[in-house]
């Protein structure tokens, strides 16, 4: 098996300490291969990645959402209270609650939004878990299709089976295993190409459509995606048409409004060095022109209170094609 080359690289006090491998793939707007590193091909699990894709299959059965709740469903959210209001509006919106949730109990994943919880005496929830509303669109989806919201997430319940159908016609490939996500919903594995695909499928679709209907809502509500500090967020804020959704154990995926696309997998799941190699990706398309991205481009190394070092792309990440 193909050993993948290092995409990004940990440099301090000019000594490189630390470095990550990975795959990776650019589509150009016609869809085809533009840009590459390592073995794409290979099935790996997208983990949260899925979730655009998972919100199409909602729809698609019935899910009445858009705006700022269809971009929750679609995301994995911070835990901030605006969130939690957010998936309680969901559930509340068809009858259900808190003991629906079939989510874990977690603390909030934004640290301002923890320490305010812990402070005020409060603790983790189902609903501060950054897959809530995912979940609680699912259990709205059961309500609407008809389908029993006990099981929701057994792999051959009928929400789960209606997933897997758009995972593998937005992928253009067959699951190639099937697991648990960290969530508890069933994840489905397939290439880094074919999450690149998806995305692509999602901006370039028809207006209305639910693939168009994910892409636009995640776009115009970054926050509720992600956060409002979070790294998801300032991408999509800091380049306009961007949609970007990353996933567990270093995994990225972005589609533009022309139709590029790309994605991305560290090999030992670091999500340290998910954002660099996305952006230095992006640019590789031609996608940041204007120096947008130069914040996100490298994570900042301390010694003590002063900068001796960065979390960067490595140099030839991403060669010109021969």
């Amino acid at each position: 098996m193909q050993i993948n080359p290092v995409l990004v690289e940990v440099e301090r006090s000019g000594f490189v300490e630390s470095r990550h491998r990975g795959a990776a793939i650019g589509l150009d707007a016609d869809g085809a291969p533009a840009v590459r590193a390592g073995t794409p091909e290979e099935p790996v699990f997208p983990r949260s990645a899925n979730k655009p894709m998972q919100a199409v299959a909602m729809l698609r059965s019935g899910l009445d959402l858009d705006g700022e709740l269809l971009a929750l469903a679609a995301g994995s959210h911070s835990g901030e209270d605006f969130h939690v209001e957010g998936v309680e509006k969901i559930l509340a919106g068809v009858g259900l609650g808190a003991d629906d949730l079939r989510c874990p109990v977690q603390w909030p994943l934004d640290q301002e939004t923890q320490q305010e919880v812990a402070r005020t005496g409060g603790g983790p929830s189902r609903f501060r878990m950054n897959c809530s509303g995912k979940h609680a669109a699912m259990l709205a989806t059961c309500v609407a299709a008809g389908w029993p919201t006990e099981g929701y997430l057994d792999h051959g319940h009928p929400l789960q089976l209606a997933v897997r159908g758009v995972v593998e016609e937005l992928t253009g490939e067959a699951v190639g295993a099937v697991g648990v996500d960290g969530c508890g919903a069933p994840l489905f594995a397939v290439s880094t190409v074919g999450v690149a695909r998806a995305f692509r499928a999602l901006v370039v679709a028809a207006p209305g459509t639910p693939e168009r209907r994910v892409a636009d809502a995640m776009r115009a509500h970054p926050q509720w995606t992600s956060g409002t500090r979070r790294e998801e967020r300032l991408l999509m804020d800091a380049v306009p048409g961007l949609l970007v959704k990353c996933g567990a154990e270093g995994v990225d995926a972005f589609a533009f409004t022309d139709g590029r696309a790309g994605a991305v997998k560290i090999d030992d799941g670091a999500m340290r060095a998910r954002t660099p190699v996305t952006v230095a990706l992006v640019r590789a398309l031609g996608i940041d022109r204007s120096g947008a991205l130069d914040d996100l481009a490298t994570v900042p190394l301390h010694g003590g209170e002063t900068q001796v070092g960065a979390i960067r792309p490595a140099p030839e990440a991403f060669p010109p094609p021969p």
